[in-house]
């Protein structure tokens, strides 16, 4: 009885919200002893008239800042290094990532990897590994999302690809934590639907597989709960409505919120989306939207309990595992969100493949059912065929 009550919690950074905000930047540059930022944000965004208004705002404000956006949608180590070097050069003191998780992730790893002379993958999340790390000169973050999906903004780690065996890596520190996060839903209105949609499900993926990790952690518990409510609502009228600002500023509020409760871990849903976004490309949100419903019939036993929590966080109108399990279907159909991998190109050879890389990622450990790679590769193809048979 005594492990389920034990845990050691941390909570997130100092978050700003509401439109406008970004205002707030270079008072926070300031604060946080930010002279000559470097702001890290995706080759997307930096053709796109956001950035270069932020960039002049900071200008304005006296303040000399670069733009580095070598940046793809999964980010690799080729990424990172090209931003440190870009940091190096520029004799930056503080990085502001702007944009989608990979942008926040691949900012925050510059900050901190900038310090290092250690390869990157000495800090993945495994163990004490983060110790090895130099903490004198990891530079301060200030992060502004325009997502509604990864949570990057109040989160220690960051996912970067390896690309010479084609793995997601979660790296982690505490200093990869930003000083503050800005959240100004005007910055998200021109995200088109299909982004809204798919980060949105990244987002309740975190606050879902979060609650029914099973740990010791009331607080996540109830934030993720919360989180859960919060997407449903407000996610279809964020993507019906790109200029919904409540809508907006609530999945600003869901996205953090998954990522504060997924302090107790994750689970298969994201064992099998890593893989699968780092071999195929595909959108990590999307990938787990996709995935979330046959991971779900596979947990079914395993979170017996978690189902009638989650049920009523959500006002469903009956208590029951048919009645989350019908929940999800309906509302990934709502909003377009595709039944099976194989309509992302995942073919059913490359099942295994996945399944040896599911088995030994991070988020596998915490899943409520322990899975052996023979289970990961019969989800990998049920998922592929859209077989809820379970």
């Amino acid at each position: 009885m005594a492990a389920q009550i034990t845990g050691a919690w941390n909570f997130p950074t100092r978050i700003v919200t509401g439109p406008g905000r970004i205002a707030d930047l270079p008072d926070a540059c300031r604060a946080n002893g930010i002279t000559r930022p470097l702001l890290v944000t995706d080759r997307g965004l930096a053709e796109n008239d956001l950035i270069a208004g932020i960039v002049r705002r900071v200008r304005d404000a006296g303040i000399p800042i670069s733009v580095f956006s070598d940046v793809k949608g999964n980010p690799t180590e080729s990424n990172l290094n090209a931003g440190v070097a870009a940091f190096k050069a520029g004799g930056h003191d503080g990085v502001v990532a702007v944009g989608g998780g990979s942008a926040l992730d691949v900012g925050k790893c510059v900050a901190f990897m900038a310090a290092q002379s250690r390869p990157v993958w000495d800090f993945e999340d495994v163990g004490d590994w983060w110790t090895r790390a130099n903490t004198d000169g990891v530079a301060p973050i200030i992060a502004v999302p325009t997502t509604a999906g990864t949570g990057s903004e109040v989160g220690r780690a960051g996912v970067i690809t390896r690309e010479d065996t084609h793995e997601k890596k979660i790296i982690f520190h505490p200093l990869l934590m930003p000083r503050i996060a800005i959240e100004d839903p005007e910055l998200a209105v021109g995200l088109p639907p299909f982004l809204t949609m798919a980060t949105g499900m990244d987002a309740l993926a975190h606050c879902f597989e979060a609650y029914c990790v099973p740990a010791f952690h009331p607080l996540a518990d109830g934030i993720a709960l919360e989180g859960l409510r919060i997407i449903d609502t407000y996610l279809p009228r964020a993507v019906e409505n790109g200029r919904d600002l409540e809508a907006r500023a609530y999945m600003f509020a869901a996205a953090s919120m998954g990522a504060t409760a997924f302090q107790k871990g994750l689970g298969a849903i994201h064992s099998i989306s890593h893989p699968v976004g780092a071999r195929y490309d595909t959108h990590h949100g999307l990938t787990n939207g996709v995935v979330f419903p046959y991971i779900l019939v596979c947990n079914r036993t395993a979170i017996a309990d978690k189902i009638p929590h989650i049920a009523r966080a959500l006002d469903l109108p009956g208590r029951d595992f048919d009645a989350v399990l019908n929940w999800i279907l309906a509302f990934r159909k709502k909003l377009g969100v595709p039944h099976t991998l194989a309509e992302l190109g995942v073919k059913e050879e490359n099942a295994k493949a996945i399944a040896a890389d599911a088995v030994k990622d991070p988020t596998a450990g915490s899943n409520p059912r322990q899975l052996t790679e023979a289970e990961f590769e019969q989800l990998a193809l049920a998922a592929i065929r859209g077989d809820l048979g379970g």
